[in-house]
């Protein structure tokens, strides 16, 4: 099973910790973000993982090249534009598997999530994808019918509403995104955009189409450590061991 990890981004929340390094090395328990994700998605069964690059992409390439981590890694280089999650994908899609499914995770998220539990959920269901959510605190929520199908995506904060099937259908599930998910090796062929762009914007304009489902993980234990204080809480929360 392959997965594609998203650690491009420039970690502009972690402040000072990424000023001369990439996300994906800012350490958490004594050890840098991207091994945590391998480790988990080896642990997953995962053979081979697909890394972006962008911000300080020479120092995380040089660092995964540096020895064996158990599983085949390949780079997909965005040093030319960091394009987003949905850019990224596609941009990746050529080093992508055409026969099987294919995890995609945050390098910035921590989490108990039984990622094998996940992929049986998504081939069992025929799903194009299947989007890790949980019951949790967050402003931008993804909204699902009574079978857990992507209908819609809304901002609490701002009240702004989108609707991915027609405006009859009912959404009794607000659940927010948790970076995490499956999609079967078809989907990037069906991606129109181009440029930069988000996954959920994808999602949400091949829902009406596709059946794009969720996987409810409420209760487990989750964490973005996109900041330092998010970073702290994770380390204090047990869910990674300190050094």
């Amino acid at each position: 099973m392959q997965a594609f990890v998203f650690a491009a981004g420039m970690g502009s929340r972690m402040r000072g910790l990424t000023a001369d390094r990439p996300k994906a090395l800012v350490e958490a328990g004594g050890r840098p973000l991207i091994e945590h994700a391998i480790e988990k998605l080896r642990r997953a069964g995962v053979t081979e993982i697909v890394v972006n690059l962008h911000h300080f992409a020479d120092l995380l390439e040089s660092h995964l090249r540096g020895r064996n981590w158990g599983v085949a890694i390949r780079f997909s280089d965005e040093r030319d534009l960091l394009r987003d999650t949905g850019g990224g994908l596609l941009h990746a899609a050529h080093l992508l598997d055409r026969h099987g499914p294919i995890l995609l995770c945050n390098v910035d998220v921590l989490t108990d999530l039984d990622l094998g539990a996940l992929v049986g959920a998504h081939l069992a269901s025929g799903a194009i994808a299947t989007l890790a959510v949980q019951r949790r605190e967050s402003s931008r929520r993804l909204l699902f019918d009574e079978n857990l199908r992507l209908v819609g995506w809304t901002n609490l904060s701002t009240g702004a509403v989108r609707r991915a099937v027609p405006e009859s259908a009912e959404a009794p599930h607000s659940l927010a995104f948790s970076g995490i998910q499956v999609i079967s090796p078809e989907l990037p062929g069906l991606v129109r955009q181009t440029g930069v762009f988000s996954l959920v914007d994808l999602y949400l304009d091949l829902a009406a189409q596709y059946p794009i489902l969720g996987y409810d993980h409420t209760g487990g234990t989750w964490y973005d450590v996109g900041s330092p204080e998010k970073l702290r809480e994770a380390e204090e929360g047990g869910i990674i061991p300190t050094t």
